[in-house]
């Protein structure tokens, strides 16, 4: 059996990527952790200051076979090209793309 991996994406706005990418792929947003009701009881109980309760936003597929996605707050702006990306398979792969509007080559 292959190790569970999850995907964490730093961001500008956490909770607006999450949003896109839950509707983009049909994820839902992550349970709070074991033994807690909510993520507001949770960020409560470790001293996480309501000022930073939107530095972050999880997702998980609703089935539990893919992996999650975390989406973290970072201070500093986008400089230079992202180094990590998803490919969304929505059509069915590139077999099933008419041939004029393959990628050339």
């Amino acid at each position: 059996m292959g190790n569970r991996w999850s995907l964490t994406i730093d961001c500008a706005h956490p909770a607006r990527l999450a949003e896109f990418w839950a509707l983009a792929l049909g994820y839902v947003r992550a349970l709070p952790p074991g033994g807690f009701a909510s993520w507001e009881e949770w960020l409560t109980h470790h001293g996480i200051p309501e000022e930073e309760w939107d530095d972050g936003a999880y997702l998980s597929d609703p089935d539990g076979v893919a992996p999650s996605l975390s989406f973290l707050k970072v201070p500093e702006p986008k400089v230079v090209k992202n180094r990590v990306h998803l490919d969304v398979q929505v059509g069915g792969g590139r077999d099933n793309v008419p041939w004029e509007v393959r990628w050339p080559g």
